[in-house]
């Protein structure tokens, strides 16, 4: 039975990173000479630097709109965490468990930046999980 489980989890998990893969559409050049400014897409604000220095490349654009994508959620986030955890607290300093809970869900967006850092480092135009398909830059 618990062996079943951990399948389970581990299909969730499989299907979940089973996301588009773009490489072959990119320059094999454009990928060599861009790999570094594609990992800084995906470290917070950093993400303006490829944005503006490799404008002409489209792999450091892809890893720019990913990790822009990152930003902006991770972003999001805190200000809903900040919000729901003053509420929490307001209604009684014993609940703080639940926003340190809630304030673990933000290893979240470590573990995609770690995932797009390897991509890029290797690369690969991969979507990231869940939040890679949304297009906020034209590549």
């Amino acid at each position: 039975m618990e062996n079943e489980k951990n399948e389970s989890i581990e299909e969730k998990l499989n299907a979940l990173n089973d996301t588009a893969d773009t490489t072959a559409e990119y320059d094999k050049v454009d990928i060599e000479q861009n790999k570094g400014m594609a990992v800084l897409a995906y470290l917070g604000i950093l993400v303006l630097i490829p944005l503006f220095a490799a404008k002409e490349s489209k792999f450091a654009r892809f890893h720019s709109n990913q990790g822009l994508s990152l930003c902006i959620a991770a972003i999001a986030y805190s200000i809903v965490y900040t919000i729901l955890s003053s509420i929490i607290i307001a209604i009684s300093w014993r609940l703080s468990i639940i926003v340190s809970l809630l304030g673990l869900f933000s290893l979240v967006f470590l573990v995609l930046a770690i995932i797009g850092i390897i991509n890029a480092a290797n690369g690969k135009a991969k979507e990231l999980p869940v939040i890679g398909k949304y297009k906020l830059l034209k590549v």
